[in-house]
C-alpha cells in the first residue's frame, strides 16, 4: 500500500475488525480456498494510485471470482485474460460516449497510473463463490478510503455503479465534488441505466472545465 494512503488508513488497518478480517482470510487460506486475488495484490488499487493522485473514484463490488482474474484492481484482469461481461459493457458505453474503439485486453492499469481509482467495495473472494466475503470487513476499509478521498480540498469524480458503491455516496459531498450514479455494468442490470449514462464523456468536460486534464479512457496495447 502507497504511503500516502497507509497514512490516512491506520487508525482502521489497526481496529480489532481488520484483525478478524486477517484471520478469517487465514483459516480460509488454510482449509484449502483459494482467496483472490492473491495476497499481494489485494491493496494495488492503492499502490498504483496514491491519494494525492486521485481524481477519478470508480467503485466496483467484490472482485471477480474466476481463477486468474482478480487483481487488486476493480473491473480489471491482468492483459492475458479474457475480458469479462462487466467490462465488455463498460468498453461498450466508452465506444458509444467517446467513440473509442474497444481494447483489446482488460488490463486497465493505465486508467490507476492516471489518478482513477478503481477501489472494489470488498477487496477479496474465493474462486467460484461470488460475495463470499462481503459483510467480513473489507466494508469499513474501503468507507475510509472514500471518505480520505472526499475530504481532499481538490474535487474529485466519483462514479458510483450499482447498490454497494451507492450506498457509499452518502460519504461525498455531492455539492463539491462530482458525483454521477447508473446500474451496475454487470449484463443483469447494464441495461437499466448503465448504458448512455456517458460517465466518461462527462468526467472529462468537467476536468477539462476546471483546467485539468482529462482522462485517457483508451488502453495501450500491453
Amino acid at each position: 500500500m502507497d504511503d500516502s494512503w497507509r497514512a490516512v488508513l491506520a487508525g482502521e488497518l489497526a481496529t480489532p475488525q481488520m484483525d478478524a478480517l486477517e484471520r478469517f482470510l487465514a483459516a480460509r487460506t488454510a482449509v484449502g480456498a483459494r482467496v483472490l486475488p492473491p495476497e499481494g495484490e489485494r491493496f494495488r488499487a492503492f499502490d498504483l494510485t496514491p491519494l494525492p493522485d486521485v481524481r477519478v473514484v470508480i467503485l466496483g463490488q467484490d472482485p471477480y471470482h474466476g481463477a486468474g482474474q482478480a487483481h487488486g484492481l476493480a473491473f480489471s484482469v491482468r492483459p492475458d485474460v479474457r475480458v469479462p461481461p462487466s467490462l465488455a459493457n463498460i468498453f461498450k458505453e466508452i465506444e458509444t460516449d467517446l467513440g473509442l474503439p474497444r481494447p483489446a485486453h482488460g488490463c486497465l492499469e493505465h486508467w490507476a497510473r492516471q489518478g482513477v481509482l478503481l477501489l472494489n467495495d470488498v477487496l477479496t473472494v474465493e474462486e467460484g463463490k461470488p460475495g463470499a466475503h462481503q459483510n467480513r470487513g473489507w466494508e469499513a476499509l474501503t468507507d475510509a478510503a472514500v471518505r480520505a478521498v472526499a475530504a481532499r480540498a481538490q474535487p474529485v469524480a466519483f462514479l458510483l455503479w450499482g447498490k454497494p458503491a451507492l450506498r457509499k455516496a452518502g460519504f461525498v459531498d455531492a455539492g463539491r465534488h462530482l458525483v454521477l450514479t447508473a446500474p451496475h455494468p454487470s449484463p443483469l442490470a447494464a441495461y437499466r441505466g448503465f448504458f448512455g449514462c456517458r460517465h466518461f464523456s462527462q468526467v472529462n468536460a468537467w476536468l477539462v472545465a476546471q483546467g485539468r486534464a482529462p482522462v485517457d479512457w483508451s488502453l495501450p496495447p500491453v
